[in-house]
């Protein structure tokens, strides 16, 4: 190879470590610095993951099978929305299982787009027990997010 060629070469060569004993540390340096980002990358991924609650999503049927259980818990209902029983004066409409009906109070939730009387919907809210005029016991969802989407999402 003609020495002037190779001294152009050698001045283009970007690595300043080639034929020297610092291109191994180069090298280890950078394997570090990509197992670094690997296990950071995981370490993130492991952290998101943990810090994620499943929460469980009960029918409008299951959780008045057992109402005090849930009293004053988070919990996420799924049921369908009873046609006429929309209030937009008191902000609440029926939320209706198979066989039971759930209030569900929406002051503190902005009604989706989708969202209609006679849907499937999903509802996460705190369950509360109030007195009704006539003196009764009923139960009713504050709820916090009001969720719409197809039927089938919401079928276990």
């Amino acid at each position: 190879m003609n020495p002037v060629f190779r001294h152009y070469l050698r001045q283009s060569d970007t690595n300043t470590f080639r034929d020297s004993p610092l291109e191994n540390t180069v090298q280890l340096t950078r394997l570090s610095r990509l197992l670094m980002v690997f296990g950071t990358s995981i370490a993130i991924f492991g952290l998101m993951m943990v810090t994620v609650d499943p929460q469980v999503q009960y029918s409008v049927d299951e959780v008045m099978s057992e109402p005090e259980r849930f009293e004053q818990e988070n919990i996420f209902v799924r049921g369908i929305v009873l046609p006429g029983s929309m209030d937009y004066d008191d902000l609440v409409f029926t939320l209706k299982g198979s066989t039971e009906e759930l209030i569900v109070d929406f002051n503190e939730s902005p009604i989706p787009d989708g969202f209609d009387e006679g849907r499937t919907i999903a509802v996460r809210g705190v369950l509360k027990s109030e007195l009704s005029p006539d003196g009764s016991r009923i139960w009713v969802i504050e709820s916090f997010e009001i969720q719409t989407g197809c039927p089938s999402k919401y079928e276990a």
